[in-house]
């Protein structure tokens, strides 16, 4: 009681003072991006500051694409710029390159990359192949994107990643987002650059939510091409990754690091060029490798990693074979529980780090 009269008797200024002092500030909350929201945004940006740039695609403008990645995209910029395009990949893939040789910048989204097999020889006979062949005269600015990759419960014909197969072919860029960042970042990078990129997307990380950092909600924001990023800093492994399975890494290397041992994950960002600089000297420091990818094991992203890392000075510096983890060498099957076990899991990672280790 005392104390309470004590202050009711002093002036309003100091009593105001004394409560204020009794309260200290938080930082305001990040701001949560979902993926697809950062592709929307990305696009949204390039086609606004850029004429030229326009979508097209199966189901893109009134139905705001089959996973609503260009919402709000047909009703903002009309018919002429958001297209809907029929059921014909190899037509529309070729209507998309034709445009880019006649100096606009098409955005050619593919359903998912598996329907893109009926345009392949648009993407890599056409696209890929058109500057090295006009000796340099005849550039195709053209961008292909949409889901990759294994989803859940589609089965074999729609659950293949495609990062080798287009990452195979000189001519491309192919890159391969993670995260919010990663996507709104490297779809306007791509959309700005005058090669044909391929944008891997990933289905089950449309609905995700990251933080986004001021600098990526900035217009001018890009990611280069060519450049991995180091997701966790580490000393005991190197561990490299894109798309959904880089989640899955630091998942993975949370645990162990429980355990005394800390894993150094790489978000890879981009398939090709790669950034096996960023790699060789990770290597360097920690003396092991494990990769991670989605798709097939034979000719895959790890198995270039691996021989990239074997060809060049990093290979003295490793005290253990490199390890591998990837998708299982079948086709997808549709039961839930083979699915799973067809795809790499964290504890897969896990264990193929501690073999590496010889723990």
């Amino acid at each position: 009681m005392a104390a309470a009269s004590g202050l009711v008797r002093r002036p309003l200024r100091q009593v105001s003072g004394l409560l204020r002092r009794r309260f200290h500030r938080t930082a305001p909350a990040a701001l949560q991006v979902t993926v697809r929201d950062a592709i929307n945004q990305g696009m949204d940006e390039e086609l606004e500051r850029d004429e030229k740039v326009f979508l097209l695609g199966e189901e893109v403008a009134q139905y705001d694409g089959a996973y609503k990645v260009s919402r709000g995209l047909w009703k903002k910029y009309g018919d002429k710029r958001i297209i809907d395009t029929p059921i014909s990949e190899m037509g529309f893939a070729g209507i998309a390159v034709g445009a880019a040789m006649a100096g606009l910048r098409p955005i050619c989204e593919f359903m998912t990359f598996n329907f893109s097999m009926q345009a392949i020889d648009q993407v890599i006979n056409s696209a890929a192949k058109t500057y090295y062949m006009s000796g340099g005269r005849q550039s195709v600015p053209i961008v292909f994107r949409g889901p990759n990759g294994a989803s859940a419960g589609v089965a074999a014909q729609h659950s293949q990643c495609f990062a080798a197969w287009y990452g195979h072919c000189p001519g491309l860029k192919v890159v391969s987002p993670w995260n919010s960042e990663d996507a709104k970042g490297l779809i306007k990078s791509a959309i700005r650059d005058n090669n044909p990129v391929v944008v891997l997307e990933n289905e089950l990380m449309y609905g995700v939510p990251f933080e986004f950092p001021d600098a990526a909600q900035s217009k001018d924001f890009l990611i280069p091409i060519g450049k991995a990023k180091i997701e966790r800093q580490g000393t005991h492994v190197t561990v490299v990754s894109h798309s959904r399975p880089v989640g899955h890494c630091l998942e993975a290397a949370t645990v162990l690091s429980k355990e005394g041992i800390e894993c150094e994950v790489i978000n890879m960002r981009t398939i090709r060029p790669m950034d096996i600089e960023t790699i060789e000297a990770s290597v360097v420091k920690t003396n092991h490798l494990v990769t991670v990818e989605g798709g097939w094991p034979q000719f895959g992203v790890g198995a270039e990693i691996c021989a990239k890392i074997m060809e060049g000075p990093a290979f003295n510096y490793l005290d253990a074979p490199a390890v591998r983890v990837t998708g299982a060498d079948v086709p997808m099957p549709y039961a839930k529980i083979l699915e799973d076990n067809s795809i790499p899991q964290v504890k897969d990672i896990i264990f193929a780090i501690k073999k590496t280790l010889n723990i």
